[in-house]
């Protein structure tokens, strides 16, 4: 059987077939009426419906002519619903008889059965298949009726569809990066993160609480306190917070003994640097524990008080100058408390912790808490001993009194150790109270002091002499009652007229023409090289901030006159320690050590530490220190001499008066400078004193020689020296 064409059936007459076989939809094929019951034609008649929802075969005349007649072009049938086929086949064949047996009617007149089908037209198989005529392509312009129909084109190639297995892939891989990527973030939040977020509102609760580290103690060599913090309280003030200024003021006034105006003051509102209001300053620092109580009792708004630190001295005065003091914030500012500052002071702690706000402005049950626990500082001891510190003290306060704006300075080493075992100064101050005192009370004299030394320096003059072999214990030599020099005379208090003078005699009465002969035969450069040796022109690292150095004249600057001066201890810059240490090397046997006040410092565990030892070196030969100690025993036993008020009653003592000038940046101050430096027992010796006393109005040689006698008494005393089993040699002035 050949296919069916896709092509609608045509009859003989090239028009496309109906529904029906014998006429047009809807009129009976026998009676030619329409069918009244049917209404609407069956599915052919749908497929006849063109794309401009009309039938090209519309009409109602059976028949072939009549089929000719009614034929219509598209247009030619627009008043008529152009829907109307479709909705009967869309309507379901009502009225109609189906395939599937739908529903028929008579004809009253014939008795017949009218069925309409709703099926594909087919050609009956009694009647002979008609073909339509093949159209003749001819060199006319076809007429309207011939023209083929048109071709229809090939429908378009649907596009290409996407791949939904593809999709839902790609679509799975989107979402699970995107969990990912949001658990990633999870966890960043929630561990690396954590910490910033959490701090994030912590700021604002948070309040840290300094906790100051105990500063050490400076003790004397044998443990008693010179200086020690106790714990103390600091009063303050939150200004926001305070509600009645004056009222505070005047309540809080005699408890802390300061004027209620200048406690007003600090208690008015107030915006730090930041722009941030003041919710915090101080009132009193230091207040004891009893008194913060009483304060606290009140209950004043805006006022509280905390820990603090409150540095003592027991001694008030005692070694003021030696010890120096600190600020309020337990900081050393002056004296040995500034020098070993990095030692006394401690490493502070604090603690940190929630609090609430406004009323409940109290810390937080479970809330963050972290405590840093304070580091106490070390503590320091001191070769200085206490007792005869006070003595000390007190006798140069008490000869000091018998010359008004005077300056004086006492240091006492030990010989064989270098240790300052005492070192005083006047004026003093009470170290508990600086502020009150002027700042030139506060200088500690032994360091500070620089001085022209003048007598006290032939001993060194000798010293190297004797060294070097330019004399003997027993030289002698003409001594004239002046010397010239450059263009300056020297001369001598005690004259020789040219005499002969034992170099014991020319100590005693203090030549200053014996001495500068010496000098000549010694030279120039080696006596500035025992200078240096003996511990001038560099300070010792006693230990005390701000030592002056003292000054040595250079070889290049000399002059004439200057062979002259040197010698006897002008044009020489030093500090009453310095000459004490160079001093106590003659008592030492020749050996210089820097003198030292520090003896060992102590751990807050207790562990003791023991300062290093000090530099050491030999100047003069132990004979030839013996043999200078036994010439300047003369000073105080040769009748006349001029340290006979320094002489120590049962106890050999040698030592040199001097009389020199006070130097303020190198320029000399009015009045003099007199001093005495000894040792005692001679034979053996112990212990060195210096006393340098200036004053403007003069005087001063009449204080230093007995003010020594009473602190060397008291020293030899104190430590229980011996007397001298021997007395002191007798010496010949003139031989």
């Amino acid at each position: 059987m050949p296919p069916r064409s896709e092509e609608p059936r045509r009859d003989a007459e090239g028009s496309r077939r109906g529904s029906s076989r014998g006429g047009p939809r809807g009129v009976s094929p026998r009676t030619g009426e329409r069918d009244v019951e049917s209404g609407l034609g069956g599915i052919s008649d749908a497929r006849a419906y063109t794309p401009r929802g009309r039938s090209i075969r519309e009409g109602g005349v059976s028949g072939g002519a009549g089929r000719a007649e009614q034929r219509r072009t598209p247009r030619s049938n627009r008043s008529q619903d152009p829907f109307r086929p479709a909705l009967q086949v869309l309507d379901g064949g009502r009225g109609t008889a189906g395939r599937s047996g739908g529903p028929t009617r008579r004809d009253g007149g014939t008795g017949r059965v009218t069925v309409t089908r709703s099926v594909t037209d087919r050609t009956p198989r009694d009647e002979p298949a008609v073909t339509a005529p093949r159209r003749r392509v001819t060199g006319r312009e076809p007429r309207r009726g011939d023209r083929p129909p048109p071709r229809r084109r090939k429908p378009p190639r649907p596009p290409r569809l996407a791949d939904p297995g593809r999709r839902l892939r790609l679509g799975t891989a989107l979402t699970l990066a995107l969990f990912v990527a949001v658990g990633v973030r999870l966890v960043v939040l929630q561990t690396v993160d954590t910490p910033a977020y959490a701090d994030g509102g912590r700021a604002d609760r948070i309040k840290t609480v300094p906790l100051p580290a105990p500063r050490g103690a400076i003790y004397d060599r044998d443990g008693a306190a010179l200086a020690h913090s106790v714990e103390a309280r600091y009063v303050y003030a939150d200004p926001t917070r305070v509600e009645d200024i004056a009222g505070t003021a005047r309540a809080l006034s005699p408890l802390l003994g300061m004027p209620a105006s200048e406690l007003a003051e600090k208690m008015k509102p107030r915006k730090r640097i930041n722009g941030v209001d003041s919710q915090f300053e101080y009132l009193a620092r230091g207040v004891d524990i009893g008194r913060a109580k009483e304060i606290m009792a009140l209950k004043l708004p805006g006022i509280a008080t905390a820990r603090d630190e409150r540095r003592e001295v027991p001694g008030g005065d005692l070694a003021a100058n030696l010890i120096g003091f600190t600020s309020l914030d337990m900081v050393g500012l002056e004296g040995l408390e500034a020098r070993f500052d990095d030692v006394l002071h401690g490493e502070d702690g604090q603690r940190v912790f929630e609090v609430g706000l406004g009323d409940l402005a109290a810390p937080i049950p479970g809330g963050y808490s972290r405590t840093t626990k304070a580091k106490p500082g070390s503590s320091v001891v001191l070769t200085v001993d206490r007792d005869l510190q006070y003595m000390v003290q007190r006798i140069l306060s008490e000869q000091m009194q018998q010359v008004q704006g005077s300056t004086g300075a006492a240091v006492v080493l030990d010989a064989r150790t270098g240790e300052v075992l005492s070192q005083a100064s006047h004026p003093t101050y009470n170290a508990a109270k600086p502020t009150a005192s002027e700042p030139t009370d506060r200088e500690d004299a032994a360091t500070s002091f620089v001085v022209d030394p003048g007598s006290v320096h032939k001993a060194i003059t000798f010293g190297a002499a004797l060294q070097e072999g330019v004399i003997t214990a027993d030289t002698s030599f003409p001594v004239a009652n002046g010397i010239r020099k450059g263009d300056t005379w020297f001369r001598d208090s005690h004259q020789a007229n040219g005499r002969r003078m034992s170099v014991a005699g020319m100590m005693a009465y203090s030549s200053n023409v014996g001495t500068i002969q010496i000098a000549d035969k010694l030279g120039a450069e080696r006596l500035l090289d025992y200078q240096r040796r003996f511990g001038l022109g560099k300070p010792t690292e006693v230990g005390m901030p701000g030592e002056a150095s003292g000054r040595l004249l250079p070889l290049a600057e000399w002059s004439d006159s200057s062979h002259g001066s040197v010698p006897i201890g002008h044009s020489v810059d030093a500090t009453p320690l310095q000459m004490a240490a160079a001093y106590a090397a003659i008592a030492n046997d020749g050996t210089y050590i820097r003198p030292h006040l520090l003896k060992e410092t102590i751990a807050p565990d207790g562990k003791r530490t023991p300062a290093a030892e000090p530099e050491t070196r030999q100047v003069l030969s132990p004979a030839n220190a013996a043999a200078l100690r036994t010439i300047m025993e003369a000073v105080t036993t040769v009748e006349g001499a001029t340290g006979v008020g320094a002489a120590v009653p049962g106890y050999r003592v040698a030592g040199k008066t001097g009389t020199g000038w006070r130097l303020v940046d190198g320029k000399k101050q009015p009045g003099e400078v007199a001093s005495f430096i000894g040792m005692a027992p001679a034979e053996n010796p112990r212990y060195v004193i210096a006393v340098f006393v200036h004053s403007p109005s003069g005087g001063g040689g009449q204080i230093a020689a007995p003010a020594f006698r009473e602190m060397m008494t008291f020293t030899l005393r104190h430590f229980k020296v011996p007397p001298s089993t021997e007395p002191a040699p007798r010496f010949t002035v003139f031989p």
